[in-house]
C-alpha cells in the first residue's frame, strides 16, 4: 500500500465556500467510488481560519490536501485519482510519501466524512542543504519527535517523508507533517503550546520547539496551512 498526498489550489476566481462544497460533494464520493484503500480530505475552510499562525513560502498558499492510500502509485494506475482531483480544482500537485504515526488520534475519533474536532495543521518543508539526508532524518524522526509531542497539545502527529514528486510542477518538499490540535487551542497560542496559565512553561515550550526546528528546517522554506480534517475512508490499521 502506498500513500499519495495531493495539494489543491482553488483558483483566484473560485469562492472558498464553493470550493469546499465541491470537494465534499463531488471529489469525496468519487474517491470512495474509485476504490481507494483510504482517503482523507483537509480543507483550509472557515472552521480552521485563524486557528493558529500560518507561514507561507509559496507565492500562493494551498487551499486543500487530499491523502489517498492505493495499491500502487504508478502513473497509469493512479490516473483515475489524478483525474478526479484535477476536476475539482484549478491546479494540483502530488507527492508519494512514506507515513509514520508517532501519535494516533485516540482523543477525538473521527466519524467518516465528518469534520474531526479541533483543527489540523499541515506543514510542508525542505531538507536544508547544510545537513545530509541521513542526519536530517535522524533529527526530525528521532529526537525532534518527542520534543514536538511534549511541547504542544496535539492529539495526532503524522510524519510523511516525501519519496518523490508525482507531478512535474510540484513544489520541492522533503517532508509533510500533519498535526491535530483540540478545539480549545483554536486562536489560543498558549493552549497551542500546552501552557495555559503557566507563562514559564509557555516560554520554555516555545524556545524548545523553536530551537529543535532550527536544527532541521529553514523557516523561509516552510509552508504551514491550518485545515479542517475529514476522514473519508480510514486507511488499513485505524482511523487516527
Amino acid at each position: 500500500m502506498e500513500k499519495i498526498i495531493y495539494a489543491l489550489w482553488r483558483g483566484e476566481g473560485t469562492d472558498k465556500a464553493a470550493f469546499a462544497e465541491r470537494l465534499h460533494g463531488e471529489l469525496a464520493p468519487r474517491l470512495v467510488a474509485l476504490g481507494a484503500l483510504g482517503a482523507q480530505l483537509n480543507v483550509a475552510d472557515e472552521h480552521a481560519a485563524n486557528a493558529a499562525p500560518t507561514v507561507q513560502a509559496l507565492p500562493v498558499s494551498m487551499d486543500a490536501f487530499v491523502s489517498v492510500w492505493v495499491d500502487s502509485a504508478n502513473a497509469a494506475l493512479r490516473k483515475p485519482v489524478d483525474d478526479a482531483v484535477a476536476a475539482a480544482c484549478e491546479r494540483y500537485a502530488a507527492w508519494l510519501v512514506t507515513e509514520s504515526r508517532p501519535m494516533r488520534n485516540t482523543r477525538f475519533l473521527p466519524a467518516l466524512g465528518e469534520r474531526t474536532a479541533g483543527f489540523a495543521q499541515v506543514a510542508l518543508f525542505r531538507r536544508p542543504p547544510r545537513i545530509e539526508r541521513d542526519a536530517w532524518l535522524d533529527v526530525w524522526l528521532g529526537s525532534h519527535t518527542q520534543i514536538a509531542i511534549d511541547t504542544q497539545d496535539t492529539f495526532l502527529y503524522v510524519q510523511n517523508v516525501v519519496t518523490r514528486a508525482l507531478t512535474a510542477d510540484a513544489p520541492q518538499y522533503d517532508a509533510i507533517v500533519e498535526e491535530g490540535f483540540p478545539p480549545e487551542v483554536t486562536g489560543n497560542i498558549r493552549a497551542f503550546y500546552d501552557a495555559v496559565g503557566d507563562e514559564e512553561k509557555f516560554r520554555r515550550n516555545v524556545v524548545a520547539m523553536r530551537d529543535s526546528c532550527a536544527r532541521f528546517i529553514d523557516m523561509d522554506k516552510i509552508d504551514v496551512v491550518q485545515t479542517s480534517q475529514y476522514v473519508l475512508m480510514p486507511p488499513r490499521g485505524g482511523v487516527g
